[in-house]
């Protein structure tokens, strides 16, 4: 036997430990390299609600916390502090971007996203938008990096908005940030 502790996961169990580490701003999860302790009944919606053993979590400050130490490894989700390392289910983006500020205009233009847990993004080179189309009804599904590997879904509300400041660049329609152009659709498919 080697000495040491098993941990059982759990959310409490990953709150108190959060909270014994707690630091200034977003935890440096990527320093964080725990042993695995196991998955964890704890699910995030394709509309950012998450879930823990199949409730929804009605604390936004809880839920903040947990978003504050989600890690995402080789396509895999966890929550990760000090000392424990869980695996939970991300229906499809961790977050869901739920307005954005949109500053200047053309090349100059700058896209301020803010998420369902109060994340803020900047549009640009290193967070990128990227929007993927259903391969049958072409609907789209826009979503813009958030931080190191995790991103979120942009609202249907904003996603409008955001093809309202729209431009045709390339043979491309799609909008700019930081001097970035993010492609939406091609021009041709557009009426």
């Amino acid at each position: 036997m080697s000495g040491q502790k098993t941990v059982t996961p759990s959310a409490e169990s990953l709150a108190a430990s959060l909270t014994a580490a707690k630091t200034r701003g977003l935890p440096p999860v990527h320093l964080w390299n725990p042993p695995f302790c196991g998955d964890l009944d704890m699910r995030i919606a394709r509309d950012g609600t998450w879930f823990y053993q199949g409730t929804p979590i009605g604390r936004p400050g809880l839920v903040k916390l947990f978003a504050s130490i989600l890690k995402r490894e080789a396509g895999k989700f966890y929550l990760v502090t000090p000392v424990e390392k869980v695996g939970i289910t991300v229906d499809d983006a961790p977050f869901v971007a739920v307005d954005f500020e949109a500053k200047g205009s053309g090349q100059d233009q700058i896209l301020t996203f803010e998420t369902n847990v109060g994340d803020k993004a900047v549009a640009g080179s290193d967070l990128p938008i990227r929007v993927v189309r259903d391969a049958e009804t072409g609907e789209p599904s826009p979503y813009i990096l958030i931080r190191a590997d995790l991103e979120a879904l942009i609202d249907r509300k904003s996603f409008y908005r955001l093809v309202d400041l729209g431009v045709h660049f390339d043979d491309w329609f799609g909008v700019w940030s930081k001097g970035t152009f993010f492609r939406i659709i091609p021009s041709r498919e557009l009426p």
